[in-house]
């Protein structure tokens, strides 16, 4: 297991240090603080370490992430700061770049708690607001007063292999989330809260828009089908359907996958809007790691 280290957590860049290492084996299964202080002495023997050395019970390790990770923002970049006391193999992968930032290092227990009022504060917050129903509307208002403007989408998001656009405006596709979020709306108006009966699905994949237009194909053979479906061709469903479907062929309850992800939509925000769906689908994915991380962890301690 390789680890890319750094320190740039310093108006000079003069006293930026990288540094590549191998892990030895047992420290896989060891806490983070062991790579912290290895990190500070090997930055103090240094010739920058004699200028500014650094003083490990003061600083902490942390991993970059993109923004919509929900990560905090720190120096240049949005990073994640990594528990003293959290296993290694458990926080950073293989050749992941690990920073040496300035600030005491926390506990696993410490962020939890960190994690968990910021969580009852969000919670708090929605209790006391309203959301905007309004495909693509990302509005909220506080209860009791006028409802605030809305630009948003006529028809649901469509989630097609890589391309996702609203079906409202299907010539205008993104291949990322963020461009996607950024797609503007096509209808202006006031927000509200209340659904439309009989609103229909709340996102389409490839199949609903060509049953829509009546552009259905019938593949030439079986062979065709199952080549389209390998290469997630035409005929593959969403991500999660897949992933619904895959789970349930390897012993995985539809009702069990439904039930986890209805609780983890709950968690990261009310409503079925496609920012609680894009949401909910990253914190399920997250989950899925993090088991499969514990199982890693749990084979090299058996080893």
């Amino acid at each position: 297991m390789k680890v890319l280290l750094h320190y740039e957590d310093n108006e000079s860049k003069l006293l930026h240090k990288s540094l590549k290492i191998t892990l030895p084996k047992k420290w896989k299964t060891g806490p983070t603080s062991k790579l912290l202080e290895f990190a500070v002495e090997s930055y103090n023997a240094s010739d920058l370490g004699k200028s500014n050395p650094l003083d490990a019970s003061q600083m902490h390790l942390a991993i970059k992430f993109s923004p919509e990770d929900g990560a905090q923002e720190e120096s240049e970049g949005i990073i994640a700061p990594l528990a003293s006391d959290a296993v290694i193999i458990e926080v950073i992968d293989d050749r992941d770049a690990v920073y040496i930032v300035h600030g005491t290092s926390k506990t696993v227990q410490e962020i939890e708690q960190e994690k968990k009022a910021e969580s009852d504060r969000k919670k708090e917050e929605l209790a006391r607001s309203l959301a905007c129903v309004h495909f693509g509307c990302k509005n909220r208002w506080v209860k009791g007063t006028p409802p605030p403007d809305c630009t948003h989408h006529a028809a649901p998001p469509v989630f097609h292999e890589t391309a996702k656009f609203w079906s409202c405006c299907p010539q205008k596709k993104a291949y990322d989330w963020e461009d996607f979020q950024a797609i503007p709306g096509c209808l202006t108006g006031k927000c509200t809260n209340v659904k439309e009966e009989n609103s229909g699905p709340q996102f389409l994949g490839g199949c609903d828009l060509r049953d829509a237009i009546g552009e259905a194909q019938k593949l030439k053979s079986i062979d065709d089908f199952n080549s389209a479906q390998a290469a997630g061709g035409s005929d593959a469903a969403p991500v999660l359907e897949r992933l619904r479907s895959v789970m349930g062929e390897i012993g995985v309850e539809n009702e069990l996958f439904d039930q986890v992800f209805e609780g983890i939509k709950n968690d990261v925000g009310a409503g079925d809007g496609e920012d609680t769906l894009g949401d909910a689908t990253s914190e399920l994915g997250v989950k899925l790691k993090k088991a499969m991380k514990a199982i890693a962890v749990d084979q090299l301690r058996i080893k």
